[in-house]
């Protein structure tokens, strides 16, 4: 099967480079084309009608003719997909939608379309493929994936939606999932730290060459739960069992349980790796360790930084630029999170950073990026979204041929991340509005929230107009906070059960620290209608971090 796996990926993948560096040579034609084509294909549908594909001839007809939206501006077009209507974004009906948390407190429906799986997978065959050309080792013990499940639920249409990692993960050749450790119905199991033990089972029962999931915080969450369950789970390698119930999910824990063997061997060489080192840490327990594939980029890089602790000096290949709405970079070296833009699955736009609140700014060709600028990018894509803002902002690393290569830097405006929760500041404001009603709290109108990499939480800076206790604070407004902020965005929610994201911290501060800001701004001689309160930074500011005086947590 390994050697089967090899040829194919070769010969597709050499098919596959030659492609890729055709359209690199001239993206500007490779992005003109695939443009056209996609309005070609949809301007039957209600969107197409809508914008007047049929007379959209040039890249120039389309920027005239087609606004920038963020989602809620595609929100009534899905909204219609969801009641069941046909032909709205695209003339090839959606298979399915993703979900990620929008920016108003009600989830985003991404739609998803046969189109565009398929070029989701092709770019994530050429990423196997490149991996496999630079680490020969790849393929030659079992590898392990870590996804969430691929269906979530059904919209009323019976429309299925889940995650985008499951979902790529399903797309995978059925050769290379036949070698992975950690069966897909793993992710489809409820309870987090139940998940987590069966996959550290299930994966420390194997020799491993490769690990892969987008977010290196599950990596670290999986390194510590074989470190506190250590003993049971070799008591299970060795005698064949799950080592843990699942009685609210008994199918899963029989299919789970049907690929068990005892693994005597397996389950002494763990414990002499314990008795040697006094953990079970995975650098030990998978010395045949190849690659690890995880973001390397914008915020999650600090939980990238930490992965040598647990597994090693191994190498450590960037997945790509991806999100909900598409797989948009192909990395091809290690160590970096840049990857080559995908040409042939979106269209791209980008507006240069510094022009980001001018009236009318300038919109930019891939073919007009200049190295080191940093630019908002618009996609187009073929699942239907069309001058889509999805308000990231990404850096120019270099250039592969004539096409840029990418690094994502983080999230726009009024909006970070943590772990891949995507905090929007109207997030911020709901969840707080919520609290202050609860306990009738008067707080100062100015307060902030900036993220906290390293111990994964968010810090709220907040001036109360009245005396409040600690123990309110402690005991009954941060858990309400914590539980607010989880209601009004989900894969905050996602984060906080898994533990890759830990509860809030309150910060009281001085009094007038709001107002000093607004002095300190206008003292530069700037006008006072120019200043803007920031709610949510994307890192923390001295200043605020000097006027504390006292931390909840």
């Amino acid at each position: 099967m390994q050697q089967l796996l090899k040829t194919f990926l070769r010969l597709r993948g050499n098919v596959a480079t030659r492609r890729l560096n055709a359209a690199a040579a001239r993206p500007d034609l490779a992005q003109q084309n695939f443009l056209l084509k996609l309005l070609q294909k949809n301007a039957v549908t209600a969107f197409g009608r809508d914008h007047g594909f049929t007379s959209i001839l040039t890249e120039a007809d389309f920027r005239r003719q087609v606004p920038i939206r963020d989602f809620e501006g595609f929100r009534p077009y899905v909204n219609r997909i969801i009641a069941g209507e046909r032909a709205v974004l695209t003339a090839t009906d959606p298979c399915m939608l993703t979900t990620t948390s929008g920016t108003t407190g009600e989830p985003k429906y991404i739609p998803v379309t046969p189109e565009s799986l398929k070029d989701g997978s092709s770019l994530m065959f050429q990423w196997l493929y490149w991996v496999r050309r630079d680490h020969p080792t790849f393929f030659n013990h079992a590898g392990v994936s870590l996804v969430s499940p691929a269906i979530e639920g059904y919209t009323p249409s019976g429309l299925p939606y889940g995650s985008a990692s499951g979902m790529a993960y399903k797309q995978l050749p059925r050769m290379v999932r036949a070698g992975h450790a950690i069966p897909y119905i793993v992710s489809e199991i409820h309870d987090y730290d139940r998940r987590y033990f069966v996959t550290a089972r299930l994966a420390l029962g194997a020799r491993v060459s490769y690990i892969g999931t987008p977010n290196p915080s599950t990596l670290i969450r999986l390194a510590e739960t074989g470190q506190k369950h250590r003993e049971a789970l070799i008591r299970a390698i060795h005698d064949g069992t799950l080592g843990i119930d699942l009685l609210d999910q008994p199918a899963i824990a029989h299919q789970i349980a049907a690929r068990l063997k005892p693994n005597p061997e397996r389950a002494r060489f763990l414990t002499r790796v314990v008795e040697r080192t006094g953990s079970l840490r995975p650098a030990n327990c998978w010395p045949d360790l190849t690659l690890l594939a995880c973001w390397l980029g914008g915020s999650v890089g600090t939980q990238a930084s930490k992965l040598v602790h647990y597994y090693g000096d191994v190498p450590i290949r960037d997945l790509g630029y991806k999100a909900s709405e598409g797989s948009f970079t192909l990395p091809y070296q290690d160590h970096t999170p840049s990857g080559i833009l995908a040409l042939q699955t979106n269209y791209y736009e980008f507006i240069p950073e510094d022009a980001l609140d001018a009236l009318q700014p300038p919109v930019l060709s891939s073919n007009e990026l200049e190295l080191g600028k940093r630019y908002a990018i618009l996609l187009t894509t073929a699942a239907g979204l069309y001058r889509y803002d999805i308000n990231d902002i990404v850096e120019v690393a270099g250039f592969y041929c004539n096409t840029p290569v990418l690094t994502f830097i983080r999230k726009g405006q009024d909006m970070t991340s943590i772990t891949g929760e995507k905090m929007h500041a109207n997030h911020i404001l709901l969840a707080l509005d919520q609290v202050r009603r609860l306990y009738n709290l008067s707080i100062v109108e100015q307060f902030r929230v900036a993220p906290d990499f390293e111990a994964c939480c968010y810090d709220i800076y907040v001036e109360f107009n009245t005396d409040v206790s600690d123990e309110l604070l402690r005991d009954e407004v941060i858990p309400a906070l914590d539980q607010a902020l989880a209601q009004v965005n989900v894969e905050y929610a996602q984060k906080r059960a898994s533990g890759r994201l830990q509860s809030p911290r309150l910060h009281l501060m001085r009094p007038g620290w709001a107002e000093d800001e607004r002095r300190q701004f206008v003292a530069t001689g700037k006008r006072d209608t120019q200043y803007k309160w920031q709610i949510l930074c994307p890192e923390q500011r001295s200043e605020d971090s000097q006027a504390i005086l006292h931390t909840i947590k």
